[in-house]
């Protein structure tokens, strides 16, 4: 789906120049929004390098080491080898995306920092039950006690800057109008795949000889928890193999659900 690109009438250089903060002032909203026109005409790999010079330090990479995962996790790191790469393990994980995490912390050397919920999940069932089979709400406490509450201990915890993310608009209709950046928490979120398509990632990952998560030739084409994720087939979107259909975010990508706070720009 298309997305509607504000018009430019100054020269991307002199938009970039002008948007950037002074030393001890922060990004704000309107800034991003000014310059996000531009970043649009940039390849992944120039957005990467140029959040990297121009954003907040501490950068982090998150990934759920989902069915295309190992493209932004390789793009990224080609250019800072050294970034932490958060991962959110609810305990729930299929054991094929275990050994995944496994095959490319080792492959590409991640410096791979792993955060989960306050809770295990035998104590959580115990607890509240199976949450994920109660409808929507449950749903959605279930994850904000395992997705989005770890997620904001990472982004406390690392002290982050700029956050990069690998969300592409033509996941789905709730990320269709996906900015290369935003704010979200505390940081400044980038999205250096926004506009990229499934054919994109296919060859990217053919020409860097990377792997598909290996659930996906049976049929898995977005990868979660075991319990609220199932495959592709002819009856459903895609959209519906995560959550039941009853929800598409997990929370984690929805800025609403994380307090905005001043960062400190540096350039």
């Amino acid at each position: 789906m298309s997305v509607a690109r504000p018009q430019t009438k100054q020269p991307c250089s002199q938009r970039l120049e002008l948007a950037i903060p002074r030393p001890g002032q922060t990004w704000s909203t309107s800034q991003l929004e000014l310059i996000n026109p531009c970043l649009e005409n940039m390849q992944a790999a120039e957005r990467v390098e140029w959040a990297l010079n121009f954003l907040p330090d501490q950068p982090v990479l998150t990934s759920s080491f989902g069915a295309q995962s190992a493209v932004m996790l390789h793009l990224v790191t080609r250019i800072k080898p050294d970034i932490p790469v958060v991962l959110i393990d609810t305990g729930y994980l299929f054991p094929e995306t275990y050994d995944f995490i496994d095959q490319l912390s080792e492959r590409l050397e991640l410096n791979l920092r792993i955060f989960r919920p306050n809770m295990s999940p035998s104590w959580q069932e115990r607890r509240y039950g199976k949450m994920w089979e109660e409808g929507a709400d449950g749903i959605k406490r279930y994850n904000r006690i395992n997705k989005v509450e770890p997620m904001r201990e990472a982004l406390e915890t690392l002290q982050v800057g700029t956050w990069f993310s690998g969300l592409r608009r033509i996941q789905s209709e709730s990320r269709a109008d996906t900015p290369v950046l935003l704010r979200q928490g505390p940081a400044v979120k980038v999205h250096p795949l926004a506009d990229w398509s499934d054919r994109d990632v296919h060859f990217y990952l053919k020409k860097h000889n990377l792997p598909y998560h290996p659930l996906w030739d049976q049929g898995y084409v977005s990868i979660g928890d075991v319990h609220t994720t199932r495959p592709l087939t002819a009856d459903i979107t895609e959209e519906q193999t995560r959550f039941f259909g009853l929800l598409r975010e997990c929370g984690i990508n929805e800025p609403e659900q994380f307090e905005a706070t001043d960062i400190q720009a540096q350039a």
